[in-house]
This record gives C-alpha cells, sequence and structure tokens, in this order.
C-alpha cells in the first residue's frame, strides 16, 4: 500500500511543479509591461496566468478523483481477502476438500459492483472537467449543469457548482458567475470548494464594482472557514488589500 501511494503522488507533484513554473515564468514579463506602463498587458497576462492555474488545479483535482476510485477498489479487494481467509480458518482445514462452505444466500448473490449510477456520475464530472481543461467553456458549462441536476447529493456537486461559476468566469459573464458561486456557497457550503467558491463570490462583486459587498464577503471568510488553507487565506488578505476592505 505505501508504494502504491508514492506512485500515486507523482501525477500531482509534477503539475505542482507545473504551477511553480507558471508563476516564475509570468513575473518577470509582468514586471517587464509594469515598466513599460502597459497595466491592460498586465491584466491580459493576469487572467492568462489565472486561467492557467485554473486548468491545472482541475487536472489535480481529477487525479485525486481517480486516486480516490482506486483507492476504494483496493479497499474491496482486500476486505474480499481477508474474508476468503476468515473463513478457510474458521472451518476449511477441517473439512473434505479443505474449502469452507459459503452461506446459500450469500453464494447465490452476485459479486458486488459500483452502482451504475455512481459510475456514470464519475465519468460525467470527468468529461466536463477534460471539456473545462480544452477550453470549450460552453461544453463544460453543460456538462456540469447536467451533473448537478442529476447528482445534486453527490460528493462532488460542490466541486461541479464551483467549477460551473469558473466557466462563466472564464468567459467573462460575471452575472453568471456571481449567481454560481452564490449557489455554491449557499448549498455545498461544507464541500470541499466551499471556501473557493466564498472567495471567488467576492472576487466576482469586486469585478462588477460591488466591492462593500465583496469587503462583507472576504469578512466572512476566517468566521465560516477557520481551517481553510494558507493559500485560500492569503487569497483572501490579498483581495481584502486590493479592494481597500477596513
Amino acid at each position: 500500500m505505501a508504494a502504491f501511494d508514492v506512485n500515486k503522488a507523482l501525477p500531482m507533484k509534477i503539475l505542482l511543479s507545473r504551477l511553480a513554473l507558471l508563476v516564475a515564468l509570468a513575473l518577470p514579463t509582468a514586471a517587464a509591461a509594469q515598466r513599460g506602463g502597459d497595466a491592460v498587458y498586465i491584466e491580459d497576462r493576469f487572467n492568462q496566468l489565472q486561467q492557467s492555474l485554473t486548468n491545472l488545479t482541475g487536472q489535480i483535482e481529477q487525479l485525486q478523483n481517480r486516486n480516490a476510485k482506486l483507492q476504494q477498489q483496493m479497499e474491496k479487494m482486500q476486505a474480499d481477502y481477508e474474508y476468503r481467509i476468515e473463513q478457510l480458518e474458521k472451518g476449511g482445514a477441517g473439512r473434505p476438500g479443505g474449502a469452507a462452505p459459503r452461506p446459500a444466500a450469500q453464494a447465490a448473490a452476485p459479486a458486488p459492483t459500483p452502482a451504475a449510477g455512481a459510475a456514470n456520475a464519475d465519468q460525467l464530472y470527468d468529461e466536463a472537467i477534460k471539456k473545462l481543461q480544452e477550453g470549450d467553456y460552453a461544453a463544460a458549462e453543460r456538462g456540469f449543469k447536467t451533473f448537478i441536476q442529476r447528482n445534486p447529493q453527490n460528493r462532488l456537486a460542490g466541486n461541479a457548482q464551483y467549477w460551473l461559476g469558473e466557466t462563466y468566469y472564464a468567459r467573462r459573464d460575471y452575472n453568471s458567475a456571481l449567481t454560481a458561486f452564490a449557489e455554491g456557497y449557499k448549498v455545498y457550503k461544507t464541500s470541499p470548494k466551499g471556501p473557493d467558491n466564498l472567495l471567488k463570490l467576492g472576487i466576482t462583486m469586486s469585478v462588477l464594482g460591488r466591492k462593500p459587498d465583496a469587503c462583507a464577503v472576504f469578512a466572512r471568510f476566517s468566521q465560516d472557514y477557520p481551517r481553510a488553507t494558507d493559500l485560500q487565506k492569503r487569497r483572501i488578505e490579498q483581495e481584502r488589500q486590493k479592494n481597500g476592505c477596513g
């Protein structure tokens, strides 16, 4: 199991290294543009960098989802193996043929398999993430909407709601993004993407010129998510300073 965990971590390390490389490459270019006074160019470069980070984050999340499914499969195999060993130890050694009988009902039942609905949901989510990474935001939007409509209680529903907002934000449809992020915060507040929904809700409000509302959102962050990551907390502080929040 230890070797498996190490191997699983390698793709994530590669993606994280790409994140660091993107930041390192963008900073000198942005600094040069700033010296030239080209504020529009700086803004465009920042938006490009932000979108690249969003896409890489989606890749990491997709890997995490796949790794979680692999882990579940391994745990199932381990449980089945332990059950067979237990049955052999209980009575198999003293019986003709050395095999332990299994209860009739259990023997007649087919081996448990993942529910078709869950498998379809995962596939739908992965396809939407892929479209997002490819920059096909309209297709990603449709995919995430379909996923949420069909699987509102799925463990990935909060994530899908957040990425739905990102499909709008990437296309500068800020009003739709605002609605999506607000819905994510309201309905999926405790999901893994809850903090990101609230953060992006405030950022979108700021873009729309609603700075007092954005500051109010940023002020709620530490109250609602005291265990947020250091990166998320730094982003909140940066946005507070950028918007002149008191």
